[in-house]
């Protein structure tokens, strides 16, 4: 990292008004293909990558084309594979033994301390592995499952920005506009109660670290989010009916609009096989992640 770098207000980048986002990319070649036509055949504008995948080198020399059409994000990751510092937060094998829940409840122990350390370890070693495709770009940042935004996590990512004076333009805040689902809520399909949990939980944690770190988040992009509620169900119709009231919001508030889907499907025995989260497993083999694809190629990106 470089330690001359500063975090200070003007590190922004001009975004777009709407952010077609897909997560996960540099997991697999495969998967990463398919994340890739939906830029090439659609509206996505946006990736994260997922740097302790052993296969994110290759798959980043599949994207050397897409280099001025496709933003990049870090993708923090504490739940899928092996660990690029493994301890405390890993089994003996090096694969991530740590939950969401697991993570929450420390950061209101003893023993959160210990696992700030063994965080910030971690968050360092990935920031560092996506250096090199980041073309000298301020950090945009965001998290596989959201893990960013558990207290201990987040206050872990102050540190390692703070002290290493990182620039960083955006970090993924998933606080959900309740209110816009309810005015379309007969209009959607496959709303599930436990994402209404996770919406709840999110903005909790969401406006503890905006709180917290207030001064330091004025300074970042702001965006509208779209993809918790929906999580898994990011449907062109969908999409379609939240996506004109969204971006009005976005627009009244002065903020861009990010719209999250996961079209990088995982269809290949192989790679499956080394899928080490059974959550992830069925996540990213859902027929779902086809919908979510499709849903890149048919929406407009006019409002």
């Amino acid at each position: 990292m470089k330690q001359e770098q500063t975090i200070s207000a003007g590190t922004a980048c001009v975004c777009p008004l709407i952010e077609y986002h897909a997560d996960d990319y540099g997991l697999f070649p495969a998967q990463s293909r398919r994340i890739l036509d939906c830029a090439e055949n659609g509206v996505l504008n946006a990736v994260s990558i997922m740097t302790t995948s052993p296969r994110l080198a290759v798959c980043m020399e599949s994207f050397e084309p897409f280099l001025d059409k496709l933003d990049i994000a870090v993708h923090l990751n504490f739940m899928e594979g092996q660990a690029l510092r493994p301890g405390l937060l890993t089994g003996k094998n090096g694969t991530f033994r740590v939950t969401f829940g697991s993570l929450l409840l420390h950061s209101f122990l003893l023993d959160r301390k210990k696992y700030r350390t063994a965080l910030k370890e971690e968050i360092k070693s990935q920031l560092q592995a996506a250096e090199p495709y980041l073309s000298g770009k301020p950090l945009r940042i965001d998290s596989h499952a959201h893990y960013h935004m558990i207290p201990v996590v987040f206050d872990a990512l102050m540190d390692v920005l703070t002290e290493n004076k990182l620039p960083v333009s955006y970090i993924r805040i998933p606080m959900k506009p309740i209110g816009l689902y309810l005015r379309h809520w007969t209009e959607l399909k496959g709303l599930r109660p436990i994402n209404l949990v996770k919406v709840l939980v999110l903005n909790l944690l969401a406006a503890r670290d905006l709180h917290k770190y207030h001064p330091f988040m004025e300074t970042l992009e702001k965006r509208v989010f779209l993809g918790v509620m929906l999580s898994g169900r990011m449907s062109y119709p969908n999409v379609s009916a939240l996506r004109k009231d969204a971006a009005a919001l976005a627009e009244r508030r002065g903020w861009g609009l990010e719209i999250l889907a996961h079209p990088g499907g995982v269809y290949e025995s192989d790679d499956l096989a080394e899928l080490t989260h059974k959550d992830d497993a069925a996540f990213l083999s859902s027929r779902f992640r086809r919908d979510e694809a499709e849903m890149f190629q048919k929406v407009g990106s006019d409002i």
